[in-house]
């Protein structure tokens, strides 16, 4: 996949990971980038968390991004910290070029508690700074990946010439409370750093806070929005196609989660507030009974009303209204319905629920997936 105009982008293998798979990837911008971040909210953070939010806060453009997937470089002490700034100081290194280690984003995902294996991480940014170029979109995705089974990617295009690209990871340990996973998005759109900061913290709550696979919150979460300034836009077609590559990124992590089988798309209407609805849907998304019923594809619509209804979100149970599928199993009361044919319309690879609130005119949207016995599988086998 060939990235926005002034970026390149590698995947290399260090030998983080034991299973000889894509460990280092690697992003590098031609000229200073415009920048919004957003991450994790979990009070216990890796390194490359810490070391972000104070890059954020300075104001400063960046002119590239690392990730090491297979380490989370977290709850690894002082040690851990002088690694991550290693890794941004090899990067401006291998680069040899007016890169500095100031200009470098870092990025960590994989175990929590083990030592960084800094020969291996330095093994891989230089392999990654040897093959960077501007096709490489799909290796540096790959690289990212720990237990996903796919990468995820997405892509819009704009009038004038101005591309958006998004790529993360994600597929386990995810739960809203920003970012629930690393995700980046690169555009050449020439957009001001202060308005991409004053948009991204809402596409995200609308799209990567709306997702859920496992109800845990990462340590080392973070979504990045960069842009290096090429082309004009108008600033309300860039901000939407912006949310829908991120949407669509989130899809795809609630897709992939750990041992899904099925992508659960929730709409919840009929709230008094969007910030009530988003709250439903994400209940029912999160929802573990839910879940499994989705799983066992049951239709046992009294599981969605619950989940919404211990949110404390306004309801009017006589005005609600359910429905899986498209079938309608509730409006105020219990409908009948044929429930062989919802079950098996429910097989599909994508189950859609609707919950209608009853009180007001708000919506919002959730993604999540069935809760399967692989699921606690992967997670029982984990670092065993």
């Amino acid at each position: 996949m060939k990235l926005p105009t002034g970026f390149q982008a590698a995947g290399a293998t260090g030998g983080i990971k034991p299973s000889g798979k894509p460990d280092v990837a690697l992003l590098v911008a031609d000229r200073p980038l415009a920048w919004a971040l957003t991450t994790t909210q979990n009070r216990f953070v890796a390194a490359c968390v810490t070391r972000a939010r104070a890059r954020f806060a300075s104001g400063e453009p960046i002119r590239a991004v690392v990730v090491n997937s297979g380490n989370a470089n977290c709850a690894t002490g002082a040690q851990g910290v002088e690694d991550d700034a290693m890794l941004a100081e090899s990067v401006a290194a291998a680069l040899a070029s007016d890169v500095s280690p100031a200009d470098v984003l870092t990025a960590s995902t994989g175990v929590i508690g083990v030592p960084m294996p800094m020969t291996a991480a330095r093994s891989g940014i230089e392999a990654a700074a040897r093959s960077l170029d501007v096709e490489s979109g799909v290796a540096f995705a790959t690289a990212l990946l720990t237990t996903d089974l796919t990468t995820k990617i997405a892509e819009r295009s704009l009038p004038g010439g101005a591309r958006i690209v998004g790529m993360a990871k994600g597929s386990g340990m995810i739960h809203p409370n920003m970012a629930t996973m690393l995700a980046y998005v690169m555009t050449d759109a020439a957009v001001p750093q202060t308005r991409l900061r004053e948009a991204w913290p809402g596409i995200v709550d609308r799209s990567f806070n709306q997702i859920t696979v496992d109800g845990d919150t990462s340590t080392n979460d973070m979504a990045a929005v960069l842009a290096s300034g090429v082309h004009e836009v108008e600033a309300s077609a860039f901000l939407s196609a912006l949310e829908e590559v991120a949407v669509e990124l989130a899809e795809a992590i609630a897709a992939d989660g750990e041992g899904a089988t099925t992508l659960l798309r929730i709409h919840v209407t009929g709230a008094a507030g969007e910030e009530e609805a988003r709250r439903a849907a994400r209940a029912v998304a999160g929802s573990s009974l839910v879940k499994a019923a989705m799983h066992g594809r049951d239709p046992n619509w009294g599981r969605i009303l619950s989940a919404a209804g211990q949110t404390g979100v306004t309801m009017r149970p006589e005005s609600a209204r359910v429905s899986l599928q498209g079938h309608v199993v509730y409006e105020g009361q219990p409908l009948a319905f044929d429930a062989k044919r919802v079950s098996q319309d429910m097989t599909a690879s994508i189950i859609e629920l609707h919950l209608d609130l009853g009180v007001g005119r708000a919506e919002g949207r959730a993604w999540g997936c069935d809760l399967t016995t692989q699921y606690v599988h992967i997670n029982a086998d984990y670092t065993t």
